[in-house]
């Protein structure tokens, strides 16, 4: 049978999510799990790799196993056997024809970043920072034009190993709320470090060093050299996946699960 799985992770936690031969990535970790509930190797494909230090709300992954089991198994006794910063939220069974990946029509990230003097200590590794102030609103005009399908170069990290840099960005939506700065990323897919990259150079808009402008003259030039330096990991989470109706998962894969304290 094949079965659809939704997890949450704390990234900063693990080496990325991608399987590695020390064992220490969000792959590694619940695929010995997911051993241990089936009494057989399993192995996990899931709809968007994240790089280290990002965490996940809503992560949507597969497996095809043997084993029968009931689902509260492949949630509740896979998490007794999972370190405590990633958990199974929920478990579904699903026809063959479904592929964490293939079958999913969008992603959704949400960059969470933290903008006041002090640098944080609470919530260290869990948001991202920068001292001084923020214009939010000049942020998000410039964030309107990356709306629709580009070509994304200019954010796309050198190692970026896509076929092509062309995304369509369905929506992209920054706004405050207190000391903290949300933007919110929904497109069909993303590139390496793109996101990281995109809100890098927002934040050089935020801060009066470009002008709105700029953000869609980078998309114009093609050419990652001219924007601004990658951000850090911290504060990026993904939020879930789009997918078709038909295989019934829960919000389809949308779920924003975290804590308000973290995403308000």
């Amino acid at each position: 049978m094949r079965v659809a799985i939704g997890i949450e992770y704390a990234g900063n936690a693990f080496q990325g999510w991608q399987t590695q031969s020390h064992g220490r990535t969000v792959q590694d970790v619940v695929e010995r799990a997911l051993t241990q509930i089936a009494q057989e190797p399993v192995k996990l494909i899931c709809a968007g790799r994240t790089d280290t230090g990002v965490h996940a709300t809503m992560q949507v992954a597969h497996f095809d196993t043997d084993a029968r089991r009931p689902l509260e198994a492949w949630v509740r006794g896979v998490n007794s056997h999972l370190p405590t910063s990633v958990a199974v939220l929920w478990a579904v069974a699903v026809d063959d024809e479904f592929h964490a990946r293939f079958s999913a029509e969008a992603r959704r990230y949400r960059y969470v970043l933290l903008n006041r003097r002090i640098r944080p200590g609470l919530l260290n590794g869990r948001v991202g920072w920068t001292h001084g102030p923020l214009d939010e609103e000049a942020m998000a005009a410039a964030a309107g034009c990356l709306v629709g399908k580009h070509d994304f170069t200019s954010f796309r990290a050198a190692e970026c190993q896509a076929k092509s840099p062309v995304r369509v960005m369905h929506s992209v939506v920054v706004r405050r709320q207190g000391d903290i700065v949300l933007f919110d990323f929904h497109a069909n897919a993303f590139l390496h470090h793109m996101i990281r990259n995109l809100v890098g150079s927002l934040v050089f808009i935020g801060k009066g060093r470009r002008p709105v402008e700029w953000m869609g003259e980078l998309l114009a030039e093609r050419n990652r050299t001219l924007a601004a330096p990658t951000f850090s990991p911290d504060g990026l989470y993904l939020c879930g996946v789009d997918y078709p109706p038909r295989w019934s998962l829960p919000d389809g894969g949308r779920i924003i699960a975290a804590p308000q304290l973290l995403l308000p």
